[in-house]
């Protein structure tokens, strides 16, 4: 692994560089307070049971050991319908895996910024960031931020500067591959011992979406559990397709997740039930719920998986984490 004077002398600096190989494994095995402790098994109040239901189902999880791939899996998280739950499921999902011992990073490719706030990194105008990266050939290693609650999580953080990225990439030279590069390049150094990269797009299908499929092996694709989120899923899939025939051969869509899903509704059951009739090997089990700690994560600078690791949320994302591990194409280490 490069060390820090090494890499920097590489290219101008800009921020401390980060070396991926020395950081030890997330510590799995930390206690906690069990809130639990005090509730009777036997109660009979369906609230009561859903919550036994799960932290049963979250200490199974804890006790599971999660298989690290073969070699750095790449996924584009991706749909053009925005509210679907794309960043929550990106920053969830790698924080999920991250404390399960795995090295993630985490590349925020959407202007809003919203995976590096939920993420607790910095990404105010000027911060250096994807955009250095895209447009100014800035390596990534060098703008990579570690996370400050999970020590094997990292974000390349996102700033509105990137908000004219689609139009600036367009005169620029290899457009499509900018990302590809600077990410292989990454991979090829200081982040090889990565176990995931997981890129957060922004909610529409232009260049900077475009160079996150480039790049990726896996599309991850978040759908709502309502009727409009059906309607942008075929073009997704047409661009996909586009991406694997003409740039990308080895893209696919390897997973797809259903978000805030209330099984109290019969539209949310019929949404999940199209997608899985369409999609059947894609398509996880696990939904995520509606869930106020989820949404109230973020406003603390932090994921659900360690602003409240008990909520159904977490626990769902935590459960995700384990089903993506389990699914590997290239098998497991």
């Amino acid at each position: 692994m490069t060390d820090a004077r090494a890499l920097g002398e590489q290219s101008r600096e800009r921020t401390a560089v980060p070396t991926f190989a020395s950081i030890e494994p997330a510590d799995v095995s930390r206690e906690t307070v069990d809130p639990f402790a005090s509730l009777d098994a036997d109660h009979d109040s369906p609230l009561a049971a859903e919550m036994l239901a799960t932290e049963r189902l979250r200490r199974e999880l804890e006790a599971e050991q999660f298989p690290r791939p073969k070699s750095t899996r790449i996924f584009v998280v991706s749909n053009q319908k925005g509210g679907v739950g794309k960043t929550t499921t990106s920053v969830n999902v790698a924080a999920a895996l991250a404390q399960r011992g795995a090295n993630v990073l985490v590349v925020d490719a959407d202007p809003q910024g919203n995976a590096s706030t939920a993420l607790g990194v910095e990404h105010h105008s000027g911060t250096p960031s994807i955009y250095d990266v895209l447009l100014d050939d800035v390596p990534m290693a060098r703008v990579a931020k570690r996370t400050p609650e999970i020590p094997t999580l990292w974000c390349v953080p996102a700033t509105i500067d990137l908000a004219g990225a689609d139009i600036e990439l367009v005169s620029v030279v290899r457009r499509e591959f900018r990302l590809h590069d600077a990410l292989k390049e990454l991979l090829a150094g200081p982040g090889k011992d990565l176990d995931y990269v997981f890129i957060d797009c922004p909610p529409s299908l232009g260049l900077l979406t475009l160079n996150a499929m480039v790049v990726a092996t896996e599309v991850l694709i978040p759908i709502q559990c309502e009727y409009y989120a059906l309607e942008g899923l075929t073009q997704l899939m047409k661009t996909v397709d586009m991406v694997r025939k003409h740039l990308n051969p080895p893209l696919e869509v390897s997973t797809i997740v259903l978000t805030m899903y209330d099984a109290r509704t019969n539209l949310a059951r019929d949404v999940a039930d199209e997608v899985r009739r369409h999609f059947p090997e894609q398509t996880l089990d696990t939904t995520v719920p509606r869930s106020v700690r989820v949404s109230e994560a973020p406003s603390f600078g932090r994921t659900v998986m360690t602003h409240d690791p008990h909520s159904t949320g977490a626990v769902a994302y935590l459960a995700i984490a384990r089903d993506i591990a389990n699914r590997d194409p290239g098998g497991s280490s």
